[in-house]
């Protein structure tokens, strides 16, 4: 199911990146899907319908690029374990508490002495 859902949204980046670089742009970047001349979409909808298609596209596009990319995160998130962000062994006491009574398991290292 993930694997689905990770080439949908896959397939839906590039849709969404095609339909914006389609658009006609005001400060004449690609303006690919532009009036004009060349071909393009001008034969098939006029300036303003063309626009507004794009325009709504572009909107439903995007939410579905935003609801698969919460699937997404929803999906990897049930599947790890709760873990400590200290320890990374999934307890919740850091690693370098230890119990009152007990003594620690390395004794510390005596400083080096300075050679003159």
């Amino acid at each position: 199911m993930e694997l689905i859902l990770l080439i949908v949204h896959l397939i839906l980046a590039v849709a969404l990146i095609g339909v914006v670089l389609l658009q006609r742009s005001e400060g004449g970047a690609l303006g690919i899907g532009g009036g004009g001349g060349g071909g393009g979409m001008s034969g098939f909808l006029t300036g303003a319908a063309t626009a507004n298609l794009l325009t709504r596209a572009t909107a439903v596009i995007a939410a579905l690029f935003i609801a698969s990319s919460m699937g997404l995160a929803i999906m990897s998130g049930n599947k790890r374990a709760p873990t400590s962000v200290v320890t990374g062994t999934g307890s919740t006491a850091p690693a370098t508490q230890q119990d009152a009574g007990s003594a620690p398991a390395v004794p510390p290292a005596e400083p080096a002495k300075p050679q003159n």
